[in-house]
């Protein structure tokens, strides 16, 4: 047993290094992320402040990711996620020359989240590519797992640890160990050497723009893999018409303004994307099929999605907030699993880019939808007499938040059935053709 352990710690020593010290730097990236957005706001008194902040660092990477995704296959990996984290640094350095000299503005961060989202475009994929490199196919499920869980542990530390630094060194101690945080990464990956992939001769010749573009040209050509991504895009439609974009306005409006209630949900959501993702690292293989795991994976968020609308009280809420999100990382390490095996690995940095853009692409408007529908027909429709009204509110209640309670439940009725149809629709041979495999 302990034969067989280390051997498993040997085939990925690569990739825990790689996975250890970019985790280090992305708990100090979101502390500072988090500690500029307490600044700007007590700088500004303007909720619109941290939306614009949201914003410049969200639309460069979508815009560019597709050039990314073409760059990280062609070029070295390694060089080109030095180059990323060493113009985040610079970016880093920066806000805090401003700082200390007096002269940052709100303005200035705008400029610079711009900059680190486009560092951060070409950073993403060339780390996703590194990774299917570092790792034997039959571990991709399980360092899945582990990146879910160490996103999920960063979500819940940096806010406390950003705090902490905040409260005793201020805005210049968190910037501090950003900086630290940025050098244990660079230097770790410094000596983690990364396999070349061989380039067919054909991709190496490709026009640039051609190249580019070929991420999409490749899932038209694969049907199968196509419709999983548009079944995964529909779902994180309904994710934001549900629980994943309302959750702050549920609570707060059942608890009537409980920020206490708030957290406590939203720290089980945290929790059970940890024991999500370590569960699934402990797997010692990967499901037989990752493509029906990912669909029952989606069966069961849509399920306990439906608990939780049903559910009253905090106790309920953290329950089945725990369970939708534990399964949700379940979903995401058999999904990663299923586009490294269907992908050859020369291709993986487009066909992930294009991947990523395709099943983002809803989520904005799943966001917008979400709060119409929750503000302009499921509330009023829960606060005002009627006899849809006398049906529902012995299930619902009826007092605030009965409406996006209802709201939940719909949209994750739609989701169930949905993923039913699609165990049929959706065939594992024809996303992962054996000829296709990556390795």
């Amino acid at each position: 047993m302990k034969t067989k352990k280390n051997n498993i710690f040997s085939s990925l020593r690569g990739f825990l290094m790689l996975w250890g010290s970019q985790s280090v730097s992305s708990l100090g990236t979101a502390m500072t992320e988090y500690a500029l957005v307490v600044w700007s706001y007590a700088e500004t008194g303007s909720a619109s402040s941290v939306t614009l902040l949201t914003l410049s660092t969200f639309v460069p990477t979508i815009l560019f990711r597709f050039l990314a995704g073409a760059i990280a296959d062609r070029w070295d990996k390694k060089s080109i996620m030095l180059l990323a984290d060493f113009v985040a640094a610079c970016g880093t350095v920066l806000v805090l020359v401003l700082y200390m000299n007096g002269t940052l503005r709100t303005g200035h961060l705008y400029t610079i989240n711009v900059l680190l989202s486009l560092m951060n475009a070409f950073q993403v994929p060339a780390s996703y590519v590194a990774t299917s490199l570092l790792v034997p196919k039959e571990h991709y499920t399980r360092t899945g797992g582990l990146q879910t869980a160490s996103g999920a542990l960063i979500s819940i530390l940096a806010p406390a640890l950003g705090s902490v630094l905040l409260a005793f060194g201020g805005l210049t101690a968190v910037l501090a160990v950003d900086l630290l945080t940025f050098a244990v990464a660079f230097g770790t990956l410094v000596f983690i050497p990364i396999p070349k992939p061989d380039l067919p001769e054909e991709a190496a010749k490709e026009p640039f723009l051609q190249n580019c573009l070929s991420g999409l040209k490749y899932l038209k050509e694969h049907a199968g893999l196509l419709r999983l991504i548009v079944y995964i895009a529909v779902v994180n439609l309904l994710a934001k018409l549900g629980s994943d974009g309302l959750m702050s306005a549920f609570v707060l409006a059942r608890t009537g303004g409980s920020e206490t209630t708030l957290g406590l949900v939203q720290s089980s959501v945290a929790i059970g994307l940890i024991l999500g993702g370590s569960f699934i690292a402990a797997q010692k293989k990967p499901a037989e099929d990752s493509v029906r795991a990912v669909i029952h994976s989606c069966l069961f968020i849509f399920l306990t999605g439906m608990g939780l609308a049903l559910g009253r009280g905090p106790v309920v809420w953290c329950l089945f907030a725990a369970l939708t999100y534990a399964f949700a990382a379940v979903m995401n390490a058999h999904w990663g699993n299923v586009m490294r095996t269907a992908v050859p690995l020369h291709l993986h940095g487009r066909v992930f880019s294009a991947r990523d853009t395709l099943q983002n692409c809803l989520i904005p408007l799943g966001l917008y939808l979400g709060g119409v529908l929750a503000d302009h027909v499921f509330e009023p429709l829960m606060q005002t007499p009627s006899p849809v009204k006398n049906v529902l509110a012995p299930v619902f209640g009826s007092g605030a938040g009965a409406g996006i309670a209802v709201q939940f439940f719909l949209v994750s009725l739609i989701g169930l059935i949905l993923s039913l149809l699609c165990k049929g629709w959706i065939h594992s041979e024809t996303v992962i053709p054996p000829q296709d495999s990556a390795k």
